[in-house]
């Protein structure tokens, strides 16, 4: 999957071939050697052809000369104190990783390719320096060809994802998208394989939380307003081909999603954990709604079906997808003039999953998945006396009590922005109470109780008229009692 390299980084190696490097004095203080000197000469400002033949010829010795070999270390080690040498040799490395097709499997070769170059990624904390810029961008085209030479994985591979990742994942969160983007395109250009999928995931916290905040942002959300993803709040009039209403980047906005579509692989692994971290589903039905072209909803919808196939994922995400009203959108979609004919497939596959789920719901199992989902709204269950009646006793006992548990999480939470999810909250353990009051010491230790009775202090006017009600139906059955 080939991807044009980053702007940001383009112009960076542009500006460094064109510098004038005083090759003789670093000979001469002793930073590089002559003879290191001429492999770099022959190499260098040549055509493309020449510089293949060059290096193929003797792909041993290039391969000493970065690496280092039996006969002393590599060229970068040895120019460590001179940054504008460091810096020239790691575009020529780059340069000669994208001319010489076998030079990337003889250094793969080496005993331990990567030395040189992994002490670079912490040459300085700022996100801005050129060396571990340019030292990322080498390492992702060295293990993106040691994927492809040992796909069963490598040890020192392995060993050098979790601190590339770690480096690249600061750029994610610098507010220069330039800087996001290599980032983003360099993580896509090393996911390649199961075992780098399942580091990237290991480091979630620092790899994919950057990448998710900048999807929120995208689809209007911030971290504290989760009501505009679950209620669907922004229109697709705001999404440009430029960029979405925030002002995130169209091509930025696209790499991210190719790198979460290639985590999505996993799903098994990373469904269920998005969801509860991230809340993924309502996030990606959000950001359909304003996906601004097609290859952007491909990705979108691709994933989605990734995540929702595997049979340990289905029960929970299904549920979300329904809550959010993601079948309907999927409808709408379809109303569409759609011409991919992947993007096409996925829709169907998602319509289908979503229609062989929802026809076998009864009610009790609908109200069941909006709560797991964890944000509630007025469905028709709420408010009906005779859902309540016969289903009260069930929602307390099944599955060691489940529901009310979430229910309680649930009602910790302050939901500044979605007030009504606390209101409807305390209107069902008001119901509880009602049908089932033998049942009020259960609810009272999960904090129930408490936590409505707090509620009766809330700003908002609805979520102090549904605590009031739950309350008198504690307090009237206490005084029956």
């Amino acid at each position: 999957m080939s991807l044009d390299p980053p702007t940001y980084l383009s112009s960076l190696q542009n500006n460094i071939r064109a510098r004038p490097i005083p090759w003789e004095g670093a000979v001469r203080a002793g930073t590089i050697t002559d003879q290191d000197l001429k492999k770099i000469k022959a190499v260098d400002k040549v055509r493309k052809e020449q510089r293949k033949q060059t290096v193929e010829a003797d792909v041993g010795t290039y391969r000493d000369l970065l690496l280092g070999g039996d006969s002393g270390k590599s060229v970068l080690e040895s120019a460590a104190k001179r940054a504008d040498v460091v810096q020239y040799i790691l575009v020529l490395t780059g340069d000669l990783l994208n001319d010489v097709p076998g030079l990337p499997s003889a250094l793969l070769d080496h005993s331990d390719p990567y030395k040189p170059f992994l002490p670079l990624l912490s040459h300085s904390s700022n996100p801005e320096d050129p060396i571990p810029l340019l030292t990322s961008s080498v390492l992702a085209s060295l293990i993106s060809a040691a994927q492809t030479k040992f796909p069963k994985s490598m040890p020192q591979t392995d060993e050098a994802l979790p601190k590339l990742y770690k480096y690249l994942a600061g750029l994610t969160k610098s507010q220069d998208s330039g800087l996001q983007d290599i980032a983003v395109q360099e993580y896509s250009a090393v996911l390649r394989t199961k075992k780098s999928r399942e580091l990237f995931w290991k480091q979630r916290q620092e790899t994919v939380g950057p990448l998710m905040e900048i999807l929120r942002t995208a689809g209007g959300a911030g971290k504290d307003t989760d009501s505009t993803l679950w209620s669907g709040g922004a229109s697709i009039r705001t999404a440009t081909d430029a960029g979405l209403g925030s002002g995130v980047g169209l091509q930025l906005l696209y790499h991210v999603l190719l790198v979460l579509w290639q985590l999505s692989y996993e799903g098994s692994l990373v469904g269920k954990g998005l969801e509860e971290e991230h809340e993924i589903i309502p996030l990606y039905t959000q950001l359909l709604r304003l996906s601004p072209k097609e290859k952007t909803t491909r990705l979108l919808l691709s994933s989605l079906v990734n995540l929702l196939t595997p049979t340990s994922n289905r029960a929970y995400l299904l549920a979300t997808a329904v809550s959010v009203r993601l079948p309907n959108l999927l409808s709408n979609l379809k109303g569409r003039h759609l011409t991919d004919p992947d993007l096409l497939d996925d829709l169907q596959s998602l319509t289908d999953m979503l229609n062989e789920y929802t026809s076998s719901q009864t009610t009790l199992d609908e109200y069941s998945s909006e709560v797991l989902a964890g944000h509630l709204k007025w469905s028709p269950p709420h408010r009906d006396q005779t859902f309540w009646r016969e289903n009260a006793s069930k929602i307390i006992t099944d599955n060691k009590g489940e529901l009310p548990k979430k229910l309680a999480e649930i009602m910790s939470k302050s939901w500044d922005n979605d007030k009504q999810v606390l209101a409807i909250a305390c209107n069902d353990v008001g119901w509880l109470v009602k049908e089932c009051p033998e049942k009020r010491g259960e609810l009272e230790n999960l904090g129930l109780k408490g936590r409505v009775m707090q509620l009766m202090a809330e700003s908002d006017e609805n979520v102090r008229y549904e605590s009031l009600n739950a309350v008198g139906e504690w307090l009237r059955y206490s005084f029956d009692k």
